[in-house]
Order: C-alpha cells, then sequence, then structure tokens
C-alpha cells in the first residue's frame, strides 16, 4: 500500500504565496506521475499540475504562469509553488500518484485565500 501525506496549506492573503509538499511512503513502485488537484466547494475536482518521473510537466490553464511543480524521485516527494495566490484559488489540494497498479490519494490540504 502507498501512502501520500500533503502539507504547506493554509491562510494566505491575496497575492501572497504557499508551497504545498505531497511525500509519499510505504510499498512504491517506479511511477507514472505525481500531480496535483484541487476541489471547491460546490464544484468538480480538477487538476491543477503534474509532472512525470522522467520530469515532463503540464498545468491547467488557469494556472497563468503562477504555480510550478517539481519534484524529487529519490524521495517519492512533489511540490506545488504557488505565488499571486487569487481567492478563487482557495479549495482542498490533493496529491496524485500514478504507478503501474493505478491511483493513490492524498487526504488533501485545505488552501485559503482571503484578506
Amino acid at each position: 500500500q502507498v501512502q501520500l501525506v500533503e502539507s504547506g496549506g493554509g491562510l494566505v492573503q491575496p497575492g501572497g504565496s504557499l508551497r504545498l509538499s505531497c511525500a509519499a511512503s510505504g510499498n512504491i513502485l517506479s511511477f507514472y506521475s505525481m500531480g496535483w488537484y484541487r476541489q471547491a466547494p460546490g464544484k468538480q475536482r480538477e487538476l491543477v499540475a503534474s509532472i512525470t518521473s522522467g520530469g515532463r510537466t503540464s498545468y491547467a490553464d488557469f494556472m497563468k504562469g503562477r504555480f510550478t511543480i517539481s519534484g524529487d524521485n529519490a524521495k517519492s516527494t512533489t511540490y506545488l509553488q504557488m505565488n499571486s495566490l487569487k481567492p478563487e484559488d482557495t479549495a482542498v489540494y490533493y496529491c496524485l500518484m500514478v504507478d503501474p497498479r493505478g491511483d493513490y490519494w492524498g487526504q488533501g490540504t485545505q488552501v485559503t485565500v482571503s484578506s
């Protein structure tokens, strides 16, 4: 079994920054990708960004250069640097790992952008 633990969420003012971390542990195999999704109240979960084990990244259009995903394969960890945060970025952010056995999700970390 694989466990994912997110950290780094919290309350931040508009225009501020946060760095989320997601660490995988347990019976980890070589994974295909890790990524971040978010879900705001009353909305569907949506992709924020993802990174393959080879370092290829992809981002949702709403990022517009504000967020950066990175990863450390040796530590099975991924990071999401979020800058210029807006109130509409408020959501629970979830980490996802995809490996040959399937998908693994973390419990989520709350990000609230408010003055």
